[in-house]
């Protein structure tokens, strides 16, 4: 999951997060953050080890817990598990059930898991009437994994309405087999797929490696070293990508709706804006919108969302996101593509792994611990 590969950062029960903020975005930004909105956060239910959510059929919440589990919020908290496939994944290093997404009717389920063998594997359901059909499942992608770390894993069906497949670099520490920079491989990568085009899916035409001899066509943009959260703006379709640093640099990416992909992030060339052991700056480098150190307690971005509710008004069009280490929930400013100020929001969730986001916009915070909470208006 996030994991950095230094053993002081492996914490709590799920020992995925061994590299699971505060600066502002560049030298020249702002350096103090500025409160825009009070909130608070509110707890609604208690999982075991919880790694993703995804907004589901009658605007519930569903929820999916890292030794393979899925259950469905509602007003009385999580229900039974309504998808179990824990004799099919491990939890060994930063393995487990990661990722899940819907289609946007509702009538495809996915998730990310990677299996006991360790290969990162990306299955679809059927849905009916709000329910799996088991029967109907099948493998859509699969791709092996070197190492136990830097699975990435997080997985959104994109305004276009196709599947994005975050992936790490394939683990151990440094990007040893150079995966971030080279496009014949798609570990270290976001990917763009159609998973109903084809069997078992469809290379979207007009991704932007699919002409480009020995480059993989699943490829969006490249240079990643561990996105493990990312997602789309529901306002303005623009993504946004929390990737985890190796030592001493976090770093939030971002691309306009209208990207016609193949960014190239920089790793592991580069770790943020700074040049990697001695690495040369890519000519094609897309710097983070926003970066920060490890000064403040900070060690593993959790990536967010931009906050599209209505329950808190000066929240509106901001990406919030936090930090496994420090737990801070803070949220940035953007306009037209750069960060205009960060803003420290005044609570501090604990060791945050992921949030999610219900289809009213509103956003939880789930924690390795088991918390999940909603952020309300204080």
């Amino acid at each position: 999951m996030k994991v950095r590969t230094r053993s002081s950062a492996i914490i709590g029960t799920i020992c995925l997060v061994a590299s699971l903020a505060l600066t502002t975005a560049s030298a020249d930004e702002p350096a103090a953050a500025r409160q825009t909105a009070q909130v608070t956060l509110k707890q609604v239910a208690t999982a075991k080890n919880p790694t993703a959510g995804a907004a589901g059929p009658g605007g519930k919440l569903w929820v999916a817990e890292r030794a393979g589990t899925v259950r469905v919020l509602d007003d009385k908290g999580l229900g039974k598990p309504v998808l179990d496939i824990s004799t099919e994944t491990t939890t060994d290093g930063e393995r487990g059930l990661l990722g899940i997404a819907f289609d946007r009717k509702y009538a495809h389920f996915y998730i990310s898991f990677t299996n006991l063998e360790g290969t990162s594997t990306v299955d679809e359901f059927a849905v009916r009437k709000g329910k799996i059909q088991p029967h109907t499942r099948r493998t859509v992608l699969t791709q092996t994994q070197p190492y136990a770390n830097h699975n990435g894993g997080d997985i959104k069906i994109g305004p276009d309405g196709f599947l994005y497949i975050a992936l790490g670099d394939g683990g151990s520490g440094g990007d040893p087999h150079g995966n971030g920079q080279n496009l014949g491989t798609l570990l270290g990568k976001l990917l763009r797929i159609d998973p109903r085009g084809g069997k078992p899916y469809a290379i979207p035409a007009d991704n932007p490696f699919v002409n480009t001899p020995g480059a993989k066509g699943e490829i969006w943009s490249y240079g990643l070293r561990n996105p493990w959260r990312f997602s789309f703006d529901a306002g303005t379709g623009d993504l946004l990508i929390g990737d985890v640093g190796q030592n001493d640099w976090e770093e939030i990416d971002w691309a306009p709706a209208s990207s016609k992909g193949g960014e190239n992030y920089g790793w592991g060339q580069m770790e943020g804006t700074h040049p990697f052991r001695g690495g040369t700056e890519p000519a094609n480098h897309v710097p983070p919108v926003h970066e920060y150190d490890r000064s403040n307690f900070g060690c593993s971005v959790t990536g967010g969302y931009v906050y599209r509710g209505r329950a808190i008004p000066a929240l509106r069009g901001q990406y919030v996101f936090s930090d496994y280490c420090d737990g801070t929930i803070r949220s940035l400013q953007m306009r037209n593509g750069k960060v205009t100020a960060v803003n420290d929001l005044g609570v501090n969730g604990g060791e945050i792994i992921s949030f999610a986001q219900d289809r009213n916009g509103e956003l939880y915070v789930f924690t390795i611990g088991g918390s999940l909470s909603r952020i309300d208006a204080a």
